[in-house]
């Protein structure tokens, strides 16, 4: 039976794609045989070759991303334009079909925790219950991160999804107050720890706070 983490975000764009090839790399180092899992993309497919190549190519991009709308939306949106209705079970398959001939399946969801995937019932955090994976929230820290953050924890428990973890990705070189005091006070508020902190342009991040998340 395969391990796994569903990796979700307070944003599009606060780096989820960045740190779960981060994640697949360190664990692939540790000859650990994690591969990514990307089961939406919209618009172009460009994060779902990223992870194929964090994965060292050991998956195809099929595999990797089994939905594919060509539309930048959210994925109900999307599947609307083109009148590609979404069936969750395929999601779910795909992750299955992946976790029967890898070791760990690293889960990167689409956009933040309540983007719709198939009308108001079923949004990213009914699909990561679903997965049932410990779920990591990446913070893309700026200013306004800690309402985002604090908003998206609160949304999570609601759901009865307990965050495994924060990672904080820094989206700027240079940071200010805001993003200097972010993740002290955030764990503190919410009670979720930070398990790292990526600086801007980071390459490589230690894998052992994963590893104790997998059991492994």
């Amino acid at each position: 039976m395969s391990k796994g983490l569903f990796i979700t975000g307070t944003d599009t764009d606060c780096g989820k794609t960045y740190v779960t090839s981060l994640i697949i790399r360190a664990l692939r180092a540790e000859r650990v045989d994690a591969v990514g899992y990307k089961p939406i993309c919209c618009g172009d497919r460009n994060d779902a070759i990223e992870l194929v190549d964090a994965s060292d190519n050991m998956v195809t991009a099929d595999q990797v991303n089994p939905l594919w709308l060509k539309t930048p939306a959210a994925p109900h949106v999307a599947a609307m334009f083109e009148n590609a209705p979404i069936d969750s079970k395929v999601l779910l398959q795909g992750r299955a079909d992946l976790g029967v001939s890898h070791q760990v399946v690293i889960t990167e969801g689409v956009g933040g925790l309540l983007v719709p995937i198939a009308g108001k019932d079923f949004s990213v955090a009914e699909l990561a219950k679903e997965v049932g994976d410990p779920v990591l929230l990446v913070v893309g820290n700026k200013l306004g991160a800690l309402n985002h953050t604090l908003l998206t924890v609160e949304a999570m428990r609601s759901r009865g999804i307990e965050p495994a973890g924060l990672i904080f990705n820094n989206l700027v070189e240079e940071l200010d107050t805001a993003t200097i005091t972010n993740k002290g006070i955030v764990e503190d508020m919410c009670g979720v720890e930070v398990i790292t902190d990526v600086i801007r342009g980071q390459s490589e991040i230690e894998a052992w706070p994963f590893l104790e998340l997998l059991g492994l």
